[in-house]
Order: C-alpha cells, then structure tokens, then sequence
C-alpha cells in the first residue's frame, strides 16, 4: 500500500475508542427502553427483576461512558503532545472589533 494511503488510515486505539463511543451511545439510548420494560415487568408482579432490569441497564451505560471518556481522554492527550501539533496564541493585531 502506498505511503499516501496508508497515512490516512486511522489507528488500531482510534478505532477502538470509536467503537466504545458508539457503544455507550447505543446503551445510553436503550436505558429509557429498559425503564419501560422494566415497568412493564413490575406491572406484571416482577418487580425484583423490574427494577434488576433497570439498574443493570443504568450501571452498564454508565461503565460504558467511563471507558469511553477515559479512551478519548487518553487518545486526545496522545494528540495534543505530538510535535505536529501547535497552539498558536494571537495577538492584539489579530482580532478585529470593527463591525460595521
């Protein structure tokens, strides 16, 4: 593979920090399907395993946004200290206040 190609290509954390990202999105979105679920089951004379369901589904979603923000955290602080990558602080100049 060409070096063009292969520079673009995004590496093996990167895609794993992706795919826990997406992970905890798509458990974040099922805990209000989980809540009715579980009220349904609690309706039903489940109730321990109503609120089982529910509880489960909240600490899942929950341990699936620590790792997910922990993984980013890490991939973005791996960024910022590669030397390709520069802060430049403006100036005075470099702002205008003319708003006409």
């Amino acid at each position: 593979m060409a070096g063009w190609y292969e520079a673009r290509r995004l590496p093996r954390s990167t895609k794993a920090v992706i795919a826990v990202t997406l992970l905890a999105v798509l458990l974040v979105a099922a805990v209000p399907v989980a809540l009715f679920a579980g009220v349904i089951m609690m309706l039903l004379g489940h109730v321990v395993g109503g609120l089982a369901l529910f509880g489960g589904s909240i600490l899942a979603a929950l341990a699936a946004l620590v790792v997910a923000g922990l993984g980013g955290a890490r991939e973005l602080r791996k960024f910022v200290s590669q030397r390709s990558f520069h802060v430049l602080q403006l100036g005075s100049d470099d702002y205008t206040t003319d708003y006409r």
